[in-house]
């Protein structure tokens, strides 16, 4: 199966924020948001699977700052490892109040598209090759986000995650598994 490059899948994705998109507060409904960063996370996954996709997770999401009606949304999304037949999407939400340009980073998550065909059966996706460092280290620790989300499915027992278990039992404080 052919090899993707990272960099290819790298989405960018802007978003007015609109009163209809705001509580009572005018602050930017977290569902909102989710929404336009599974739909840039979707987009960046089927540019790596050439495949149409589906969310099989999302990750802890935390919402830092406020975002204000009238901001400007930036969603960067793009894959930092191909699993099998998934794809982890990592995404990075600017906010930008306009005028006078105040930009900070709002919410940062970890998605995980499926990649399926026309029946809906899943489908094996293409290797990604990561080049930079910032892509490298990301890769490298995709394992050990993907192992948290399988055991806190409980599609995966803590003592067969081996990269969550190493990682823990380094810690001198944490008790052995």
């Amino acid at each position: 199966m052919k090899k993707k490059f990272a960099k290819d899948s790298h989405v960018v994705m802007n978003e007015l924020v609109l009163p209809n998109d705001t509580n009572p507060l005018n602050n930017l409904m977290g569902g909102r948001l989710l929404h336009w960063m599974d739909i840039a996370g979707a987009i960046s996954a089927q540019k790596h699977c050439d495949r149409v996709v589906v969310t099989a997770s999302v990750d802890n999401v935390s919402f830092k700052h406020p975002v204000k009606l009238g901001a400007v949304i930036t969603i960067e999304a793009q894959v930092t490892r191909a699993f099998n037949t998934s794809v982890e999407v990592r995404l990075t939400v600017w906010a930008q109040n306009m005028p006078g340009g105040t930009k900070v980073i709002s919410n940062q998550a970890f998605y995980t598209f499926v990649a399926i065909d026309e029946n809906s059966n899943t489908v094996k996706v293409p290797q990604l090759v990561p080049e930079t460092e910032d892509e490298k280290e990301f890769y490298k620790s995709a394992i050990q986000r993907r192992e948290i989300r399988l055991v806190l499915a409980g599609r995966l027992a803590v003592s067969e995650a081996s990269e969550l278990r190493s990682i823990l039992n380094s810690n001198s404080n944490t008790p052995r598994l």
